[in-house]
């Protein structure tokens, strides 16, 4: 059936939803984004998901363009009207249309708003877990405030494409010092030599990742024990598990970095484990 987007109050088809060639959006990448993952018919981590969104808006001075009952009901109707049952939606605010000028426009200004939504094929995300997928290191050339869930994503397609040119799926950040950071669309852990799951901690340098958030959740449920550190691209060849987490996936084992086997080159027991429990420790709220 043809898909359907929601644009600025109005329901309309996929191929025809269209925004202002003046939206700030368009203009300046001066917009927030949020992604969420739908699974047999419930939505997941949605409250985590819209508070993160405010924490957006909120650093970014944008107005909420409706309020958040009334969101949760377009984003509802939206997944219904395209008849998703596993898969995503993807919400996009901007700070509106106004004549190009890099200051912002006037307060009266109405924000912009996208809903769209797809369904997804399990059995694609279940392949990449069950093989692992590969990944290169890039060195971080993006602006400091990533901690904020922005439209402006032009480093991390370039990174996506360089890692795609290498035959591999995810590009990771690395910072000046060789210190890990993120993936170009996810979080990045690893298991250490005791067995430890460490991740960066989510202070500016990346972003706070709704599923690294429920993850944490899950790995206490599991007994597992966590450290939130920094972690050098020489302990991430050398250690026991690699795996990278985001709404859409939840958990990809990386089984190469930059052409090198991690472990034994398969995916681990951990990440796993943790992928199947995460279903039953996130929320999980009915279409």
């Amino acid at each position: 059936m043809p898909r359907i987007a929601y644009v600025n109050g109005r329901y309309v088809p996929h191929s025809n939803a269209m925004v202002h060639i003046e939206d700030r959006g368009y203009q300046f990448a001066d917009g927030v984004y949020e992604v969420c993952e739908v699974r047999h018919g419930l939505i997941v981590d949605l409250t985590r998901h819209l508070n993160r969104l405010d924490r957006s808006l909120s650093e970014l001075r944008i107005a909420w363009p409706m309020s958040r009952a009334a969101l949760t009901q377009v984003i509802r109707e939206t997944l219904r009207r395209n008849h998703v049952r596993n898969g995503l939606f993807y919400l996009q605010v901007t700070r509106g249309v106004a004549r190009r000028d890099h200051v912002f426009p006037a307060e009266s200004t109405p924000p912009s708003i996208v809903v769209t939504a797809k369904s997804t094929d399990p059995s694609v995300i279940a392949k990449k877990n069950a093989t692992g997928i590969k990944a290169i290191t890039v060195p971080d050339n993006r602006w400091d405030r990533v901690d904020i869930k922005t439209v402006g994503l032009l480093s991390n397609a370039l990174a996506r494409q360089q890692a795609k040119e290498a035959g591999a799926q995810e590009a990771i950040y690395v910072d000046a010092d060789g210190m890990v950071k993120e993936g170009a669309a996810t979080n990045v852990w690893i298991v250490d030599a005791n067995g430890t799951l460490v991740t960066r901690p989510a202070e500016h340098g990346i972003l706070r990742g709704i599923t690294r958030t429920t993850l944490i959740d899950v790995a206490a449920k599991l007994g597992v024990d966590i450290v939130e550190r920094k972690f050098s691209v020489s302990e991430m060849m050398a250690a026991r598990e690699v795996f990278i987490t985001a709404a859409t996936s939840i958990c990809f084992p990386v089984v190469s970095i930059d052409g090198h086997a991690i472990a034994n080159g398969h995916p681990g027991s951990l990440s796993q484990n943790i992928r199947e429990a995460f279903f039953d420790v996130a929320e999980k709220i009915t279409i």
